[in-house]
């Protein structure tokens, strides 16, 4: 499963959180599920980000950090007693709406740089309660103009450092413990294995097949956010 969910997110630049979170909640619980999901994040993002690394704007990564770490310490210490069901909810609907929204106007509005550190402060924030929001990131992202290669990079690089700053609350908090550290690490190689095919797809899509692949699957992650909260 971290496999297909690594393969997944180096296509699309998200939905590998979603697909891997629901079994790692069965084997063990909400409250570890979520630390262990980070680390093994952390690798697969890790990995998409070598994978493209010649791609990557660094200016967009610099805007989006300035508000992600303060945010994602924040969620981080707050996840441990924070009620999710509302929000998770609430976050589907904001999915199906924007895919609705890029298809109303003729011409969808180019995301300002410094609007990413808007975007890394509320992304940050809620991926540290949710697990991960990479389909709430994604339409900002296609909106500054990136695409395949820029967009998987660039994105995979700013979950990174959401991703080390949340591990660094959650240690803080307690809720990391050595058993997460362990059972995130195990799933290293089937995530970096995911992130090479994904790589590999991605660099054979025409673009405009890329975006449609992209709405396509923020539609499913909104109506299963809807549906799980």
């Amino acid at each position: 499963m971290a496999f297909v969910a690594a393969t997944l997110a180096a296509v699309t630049g998200f939905g590998g959180a979603a697909l891997l979170l629901p079994v790692l909640v069965i084997a063990y619980g909400v409250r570890e599920a979520i630390p262990i999901l980070t680390v093994a994040q952390l690798v697969g993002n890790g990995s998409r980000v070598w994978f493209n690394r010649h791609s990557i704007d660094l200016p967009v990564v610099k805007w989006f950090a300035l508000g992600g770490v303060p945010a994602a310490l924040l969620g981080g210490f707050l996840f441990a007693v924070a009620p999710l069901r509302v929000l998770t909810r609430a976050l589907g609907a904001f999915l199906i709406l924007l895919v609705v929204w890029r298809h109303l106007r003729r011409t969808p509005p180019r995301m300002p740089l410094r609007g990413f550190a808007l975007l890394g402060a509320g992304s940050s924030f809620l991926s540290a309660l949710l697990g991960s929001v990479g389909p709430l990131m994604a339409p900002f992202f296609l909106a500054y103009g990136l695409v395949k290669g820029a967009y998987i990079g660039t994105e995979a690089l700013t979950t990174v450092i959401m991703h080390v700053t949340k591990l660094v609350a959650y240690q803080q908090a307690s809720v990391l413990t050595a058993h997460a550290w362990w059972a995130g690490a195990a799933l290293a190689p089937a995530m970096i294995a995911g992130s090479y095919v994904g790589k590999r797809i991605v660099d054979r899509l025409p673009e405009r097949a890329f975006i449609v692949i992209i709405e396509l699957t923020l539609l499913a992650a909104g109506i299963l956010f809807l549906w799980r909260g």
